[in-house]
């Protein structure tokens, strides 16, 4: 008969491995702590900007039916003249802004035509 059994003789080296493995890695409260304040500060301005656009969508359709679609309409075509204006587009609305660039002014387009009126008064 062989000697007496130890059925737990591999498990230290395997629980070694394992805490180890479990000690390295770090744990959900300071992986929040590594994320930067400033994503932080964004995550809440969004929610905030979510819960107000939700309530003033409420107030207006109260207030008429149609109301909440043609302040869409007005908020949406002032974001994209102004991403248009100042070229601050999201990199997927590129290709289009690229296309209607000739069509509206530019901020770099207005600087240059500051620019030549600057020059033609100096001489």
């Amino acid at each position: 008969m062989p000697g007496p059994r130890w059925p737990g003789k591999k498990r230290p080296v395997q629980s070694v491995v394992a805490l180890t493995m479990l000690a390295a890695q770090s744990s959900v409260w300071d992986q929040i702590r590594r994320v930067p304040r400033q994503a932080w500060i964004n995550v809440v301005i969004c929610v905030l900007a979510v819960l107000i656009v939700v309530r003033l969508w409420r107030a207006m359709k109260k207030l008429n039916d149609y109301a909440p679609y043609f302040v869409a309409v007005i908020v949406t075509t002032t974001v994209f003249f102004y991403w248009v204006y100042n070229r601050t587009e999201p990199r997927i609305l590129s290709p289009l802004v690229d296309r209607l660039v000739p069509f509206f002014p530019t901020r770099s387009k207005q600087e240059q035509d500051l620019e030549k009126l600057r020059r033609g008064r100096e001489i």
